[in-house]
């Protein structure tokens, strides 16, 4: 997880897409460390000011919009009714970040690769994902709390959500783009609440096969060998 694509600004919507615009050509010509903030504005045709009305810094112009979608997830699960399915609940919220990224394939497919190049955007992408996930783990604490493995429980379930939200998009991306990312989700998601939804255990115990179990009952002063005969005799019948 971490963001998605460009957004405008209900300001001035125009100003703050040509910094993301002019910040990528440059990334692209030059590299991401060659590129300055001067060199954005002065590309863009904005003064330093206006870049840093819109971000705290270079590293946030990619990723411009992480800011809007944990706001969004958030509200999303703080919406939640009580009798909605908390695993389902979290799982709907990872989908708006894909979401997110499907809004503009071009601009996350560069967004990733220039990642995978840069290793200061690699953690900050991890201080990103660290973010999502405690966002989903908080929401699930209070809906576990009254487990007493609910801390536990929130926060392995909040890991694998994340993880299987990851898995799909990074999927996605070594693809360029290609598919659909939404489909990709589903699949993975769908994983995770077969393993942790209410009934999964008994789902999966009504999967295995189990062993016959045989009881005999008799009086303590009879022979051990006429119990074993009469075990063999119910094996065998059975």
């Amino acid at each position: 997880m971490g963001t998605g694509t460009a957004s405008t600004n209900s300001a001035k919507p125009g100003m703050r897409e040509s910094l993301i615009a002019a910040a990528f050509q440059l990334f692209l010509e030059r590299g991401y460390e060659q590129t300055t903030v001067d060199d954005i504005v002065r590309t863009a045709g904005v003064g330093r000011r206006s870049f840093f009305r819109y971000f705290p810094s270079k590293e946030d112009v990619v990723f411009p919009d992480h800011e809007q979608c944990l706001a969004d997830m958030t509200e999303f699960l703080a919406a939640s009714e009580d009798a909605d399915d908390p695993i389902g609940r979290v799982c709907d919220a990872a989908r708006l970040v894909m979401r997110m990224y499907a809004e503009n394939p071009t601009f996350s497919v560069q967004r990733y690769r220039l990642t995978r190049e840069v290793a200061g955007l690699r953690a900050y992408e991890l201080s990103v994902v660290w973010r999502y996930e405690k966002t989903l783990g908080d929401y699930l604490r209070t809906r576990y709390a009254d487990r007493r493995d609910g801390t536990l429980r929130a926060n392995v379930v909040a890991a694998g959500v994340v993880a299987a939200h990851n898995h799909a998009l990074r999927h996605w991306l070594r693809s360029g783009g290609e598919g659909d990312p939404l489909a990709e989700v589903d699949r993975a998601l769908e994983f995770v609440r077969d393993t942790w939804s209410p009934d999964g255990a008994q789902g999966a115990a009504a999967g295995e096969e189990t062993e016959d179990v045989v009881v005999v009952i008799t009086k303590r002063s009879t022979p051990m060998w006429r119990v074993v005969r009469e075990v063999e005799s119910s094996i065998g019948g059975s």
